[in-house]
């Protein structure tokens, strides 16, 4: 009989003594710091500063935590980054919340931007201190578990690597043993950011069989299994084997040969879920891209109209025919929309929905003299931005293509349609590395697909705003015809 807890949580995060006082340190720091400035510039503390004080230190705990600021053991480095980024976001939030309230007025903008900086240099030599302090003790701590991993594969040694080059782990790798039978050959992995993890630098001590003689041997504390998705069933059997040698167990269920689009694990009352694909456009995060759409598109609107009325009078005085050309394309989730574009094309040339669509070519004659600019500078995708106000696409994204290269590419790509993940951009990070145009080889677009997923998996309102950067720059030439 398995008694099950009904009041504890499956999903528990795992807390140390360093996990507990950085945040605390951070807090002291930054009321330390706001202190000596309102001394400075203020003279005394007023209820505004303490209401000041108050909700910056909640917006503080909300996106440090999101931005896994006291989970990550990365290099101090990307830790500065993160922080830097959680600090920034943090500010942001609070003038808007003072813009939004009309209460900036109130506050010294002295005061503010002192904070700001001094506070996250404090703030980095605190974390510099507490980590430096962290790794002495644990290189002199005499301490260590000793871990075996039941699994072979990408994954299993991917694990190896991050506990041996982890210093706060305290772990090292006695060894692996495989859950393959012998004589079974390892099933093949697709391409993955785990492939250069294709060796294991342990010892493979044997079959998961001997599992129980080897933890004594080797006086092994902690378990990790890795399993591929067909060797579950091994789990269970292997689980109570364990119970018996007051071990720590460790399941890493190996999803990785799947492409994973923006991956996750949550929980839903107390049950973890594993989560494989989802769109990263959720609560507050389509909130931010949709405010970020508006208030951007408005603003390059207003920069751009008299580009607009130029390229339509052009248009219009180089060929007869409409000054736009509209065409149905899949957007988020696959929803259709219609997309504008300025014409570059003959009017007698355009394809219709039923007929074999053609990639535009170098030379093609089907374009206009002015449709061959426009097209190569990408000024024809401007009423585009027209788009982005009605909420059918967005600034950044994966760029929508035509219906019929949907339904083609799809049978050739097996993950293709997850770049419907998130709205269409009218740029995006597989354009600004170059893979736009003309897609005459599989390959080509196999690229462009894997850099939409990418950017699906890392978005964030940065990465969009520095794609927004050097759109203008690589938006020109080589692949636009």
């Amino acid at each position: 009989m398995v008694i099950r807890s009904k009041s504890r949580s499956l999903l528990q995060r795992r807390r140390s003594l360093i996990n507990v006082l950085q945040p605390l340190l951070d807090g002291t720091a930054i009321l330390a710091v706001a202190w000596y400035f309102i001394e400075s510039n203020i003279g005394f503390l007023s209820q505004d500063y303490v209401i000041l004080l108050l909700v910056l230190l909640g917006l503080v705990s909300v996106m440090y935590d999101r931005l896994a600021i006291y989970r990550t053991s990365s290099s101090f480095a990307s830790k500065l980054f993160s922080l830097f980024n959680a600090w920034s976001f943090s500010f942001l939030a609070l003038l808007v919340l003072g813009f939004l309230t009309k209460q900036s007025h109130v506050y010294s903008r002295v005061f503010i931007t002192e904070l700001f900086l001094v506070g996250f240099v404090v703030q980095s030599c605190i974390h510099f201190a507490v980590r430096t302090i962290n790794l002495r003790i644990n290189k002199n701590s005499h301490v260590t578990d000793n871990v075996i991993i039941v699994g072979q594969g990408q994954l299993a040694n991917y694990l190896e690597h991050k506990i041996s080059s982890n210093p706060w782990l305290n772990e090292r790798v006695v060894g692996n043993v495989s859950i393959e039978e012998e004589g079974v050959q390892q099933r093949k992995e697709q391409k993955s950011e785990l492939n250069k993890y294709d060796k294991s630098r342990s010892i493979h001590l044997g079959k998961v069989a001997e599992l129980s003689d080897l933890i004594d041997e080797y006086d092994i504390n902690t378990i990790y299994i890795v399993t591929p998705l067909e060797s579950s069933k091994v789990l269970e059997e292997l689980y109570f084997v364990l119970l018996d040698k007051h071990v720590s167990i460790h399941w890493i269920p190996d999803i990785f040969s799947l492409r994973l689009i923006n991956h996750s694990v949550k929980e839903i009352a107390g049950i973890p879920v594993l989560t494989l694909s989802e769109s990263p456009l959720t609560g507050m995060s389509k909130l931010s891209k949709a405010i970020e759409d508006k208030v951007l598109s408005f603003l390059i609107l207003i920069l751009i109209i008299p580009l607009l009325i130029a390229v339509a009078i052009a248009v219009k005085i180089d060929s007869p025919g409409p000054v736009f050309f509209r065409q149905n394309r899949a957007g988020w989730n696959g929803k259709g929309f219609s997309i504008w574009k300025f014409r570059s094309m003959r009017t007698n040339q355009q394809v219709s929905e039923n007929e074999p669509l053609k990639q535009a070519e170098k030379n093609d004659p089907r374009i206009t003299k002015v449709g061959a600019f426009i097209r190569r500078t990408s000024l024809d995708e401007l009423p585009q931005i027209f788009n982005v106000i009605k909420g059918d696409m967005s600034l950044v994204g994966p760029r929508p293509h035509a219906v019929q290269h949907d339904e083609l590419y799809s049978k050739r790509i097996g993950d293709y349609y997850a770049r419907h993940n998130i709205k269409p951009g009218i740029t995006g990070l597989a354009q600004v590395r170059g893979y736009r145009g003309e897609t005459k080889e599989l390959d080509q677009m196999t690229k462009r697909i894997e850099s939409d997923i990418e950017y699906i998996n890392n978005w964030s309102v940065w990465l969009d705003i520095s794609i927004l950067m050097r759109t203008a720059t690589a938006f020109t030439g080589k692949g636009a015809y």
